[in-house]
This record gives structure tokens, sequence and C-alpha cells, in this order.
């Protein structure tokens, strides 16, 4: 188990590495080409994009093997990474889109089969570990990873950034190649997948999955709502240059990284309700941090939300992992992730216009809105709290247990 759980850490390292990376040099290629910062700024909606059509593409896990699905959408992202060779003009832009959608694509299809492999790969004691390890491991890419892309597009320009990043998902697809899977994938229907509508219900069905799920999706949304705001409390009320977002920016990663170390443990003594109750009260208590007038209080603030902010995404995605049929796991996977950052996509210019009435308003509302979903998570049916650990589903001697859940 310990050589399957390094590979998956390996894979979140390198995947980081590829998509931090791409994500930024194609925004700067294309701002480079055009001299446009509106057409730079759609190369991140084409990456983001198909996090919308995620109960439809992760059905397609539910269809056939998901092992040799994810291998060939990788080495499919890395022949497409390699036609960004032939960009030469402002006229080959809409190659850049192109790859910039099919990257997008395939980041839904192998996150979502990455956390429906996980199961088969792992005991389920240890899937909280494991995926707090790869929210580390991919926090940690994000410190470097836009960086050295940067720095390696200013150098050599854009088809070399283009090269290196084809060889990351070879690579990764040969780590996939080398998992020992534990337990055999289920067998895949016939009929056509009901995508949305059966992927809908089976992450509803369980208030264990529901509720972590509904929690990292506010705290999401809020952390794209609150973008600009953080934007204007540096610039305007700090009065400090822009170039501190890069040091905000880096002490959430921080916070995100050293998080991701512990978080299982916590998992697996409280819950995954309650880890998610909790990273999203730390979420608010960091948006109401950066209010303060003092900016080492606004540093301090970026820490917590590093910590808060991947503790309800490792709550959530553990909790679809442990509670979901396997059979199911891959649509409700790709239902999950449209859950969570789907609601992203209308935030964030929700947030621009909310600015308008200054930073600190908006980072508020945000507070407010963790803080009741965290309250409403924290009561369960009939009026007891929520605190302890669920039970959940387990895998023993080839055999699936349920303790009931009321």
């Amino acid at each position: 188990m310990r050589r399957n759980a390094c590979l998956f850490v390996a894979i979140s390292l390198l995947s980081g590495l590829g998509g931090s990376a791409m994500a930024l040099v194609s925004g700067i290629w294309i701002l480079d080409l055009t001299g446009s910062t509106g057409l730079a700024a759609l190369a991140g909606l084409c990456v983001y994009a198909p996090t919308l059509a995620g109960p439809w593409l992760g059905g397609l896990l539910d269809r056939v093997p998901r092992r040799p699905l994810v291998i060939g959408v990788d080495l499919t992202l890395a022949a497409a990474l390699l036609s960004l060779l032939a960009v030469r003009g402002p006229g080959d832009t809409w190659l850049i889109y192109a790859v910039s959608l099919a990257y997008g694509i395939g980041y839904v299809l192998v996150d979502a089969g990455e956390t429906a492999l996980l199961p088969a790969a792992l005991p389920p004691a240890r899937l909280a570990d494991v995926n707090g390890w790869r929210s580390s491991a991919q926090e940690g890419m994000k410190l470097v990873a836009p960086l050295a892309g940067a720095g390696l597009y200013a150098w050599r320009g854009g088809h070399v950034v283009a090269v290196l990043a084809a060889v990351v998902p070879v690579l990764v697809a040969a780590l996939y190649g080398a998992l020992r899977l534990t337990r055999a994938e289920p067998a895949f229907p016939t009929a056509p997948a009901a995508g949305l509508r059966d992927g809908l219900a089976a992450l509803l069905a369980r208030r264990a999955v529901r509720v972590p799920v509904a929690l990292a999706a506010v705290s999401i949304a809020m952390s794209g709502f609150t973008t600009a705001a953080l934007y204007d409390v540096v610039v305007t009320s700090l009065a400090l240059p822009s170039t501190f977002l890069g040091v905000l920016a880096s002490a959430q990663g921080g916070g995100s990284l050293l998080a991701g170390l512990f978080v299982g443990r916590l998992v697996r003594r409280h819950g995954e309700i309650a880890v998610g109750v909790t990273g999203a009260v730390l979420f608010a208590t960091g948006c109401l941090g950066r209010c303060l007038p003092w900016w080492p209080g606004t540093l301090a603030a970026s820490v917590v939300i590093g910590v808060g902010l991947p503790w309800t995404l490792v709550a959530a995605v553990t909790a679809v992992q442990t509670y979901t049929p396997q059979a199911m796991l891959g649509r409700v996977a790709g239902t999950a992730n449209t859950a969570m950052f789907g609601p992203i996509t209308l935030a964030i210019p929700l947030g621009s216009a909310a600015v308008a009435v200054g930073g600190r308003p908006p980072l508020v509302a945000a507070a407010v809105a963790c803080l009741a979903a965290a309250l409403a998570a924290s009561v369960r049916p009939g009026g007891q709290p929520a605190a302890g650990g669920p039970d959940r589903w387990r895998i023993s001697s080839g055999r699936e247990r349920s303790r009931s859940f009321r």
C-alpha cells in the first residue's frame, strides 16, 4: 500500500507542475501574440469551463475500465500540447485556446478517474491521508511551477514550455500503469450512463457525502468571490504594491502545504463533516482577518485560509470515495467536482462587481456565508450535533459492509 500511496503523491506532484505552469504560460503567450488582456483571460476560461460537464464526463469512467481511460487521456494531452509547436503568430492563437480546452476536459476526466481509482488501490483507512498528501503536493507545486514556467517562457518562449509540459502527462501515464490495484474494477454497464441524474441522486442520497461537498462548494465559491476584494484591500486599503499579492499567495500556499500533511489524521478521528466544518470556519476567519488595516494580519489570514480551504476539499473528496459504490464512483466524482468548482465561474464576476462598494464588504459577506454553511452542517436532523465522525462504507475481506447513518 505504501508503494501505491507514493505513486499517487508523485502523480499529484507531476500534474501540479505541468498544469500550473501551462495555465499561466498560455495566458502570457496569448497576451504577447495579441496584446489583449481580455483574450489572454479567455485561456483560463477554456480550462475551467469543462468542469460544468463533470457529471457527463465522469459518466465515461463508469462505462469503461478507468485506468486505461486515464492513461489514454494523459497520452492524448501530451499530443495536444505538442501541437502548440505550430503556433507562430496571432492567427494561431485559436490553437492555444483549443489546447486549453482539451486540457480542461482532460483535467476533469483525470481528476474524477484518480478519485475513482484511489479506493481500488488503497485501504479505506488510508484514503484521507493520501488525499491530504496529494493536496500538499499540489499546493507545493503551485508555489514553484508558475514561477518556473514564466521564467522558462521568458528565456526560451512558449514552444519549449509546451514540449516540457508534454513530457509530464507521459510520465503520469507511466505511474498510473505502475499502480497495483488491490480490488478489481466493477463490471461496467452496457446501458448508457445517466450522468447528471444518477450522479446527483447518489451525491444527495447520504448526508455524509452531500454535507462535506456543500461545505467545499461554498468555501471554494467564496474564494473566487473574494479575489477582487483582496486586490482592493492590498492596493487601496493597505496602500501596498500589487506585488504584495504574490507574498500573500505564497503564504496561503505554505499554509495549504502544511495542512495537507495532517488532515488525514483529523478525518479519521473526527469524520469528514467535522473537518469540513472546521475548514469552512477557518476560511471565514481568514476572510475577516483580511479586513484588518494591518498587513501582518492580512498575511496571517492568508495562512489561515491556506489551511481551511484544502480541509474542506479533502473532506469532500474523501467522503465521495468512502461512501459511493464503486460502480458509480466516476459519475459521482464528476458531479461532485462540478458542484464544488462550477460555482466559482459565477462567483468571480460577482465578486468583481461587488468590489465597487469596497474590498472589505465582500470579505465580510463571504465570511458570513461560510459561517452559515458551517452552522447548518453542524446540526444533524433531529437537532443532534454532527461533531463526531460519521459511519462509513468499509471494505473488509473482499466484502462491503455498511453501518446505519441516521
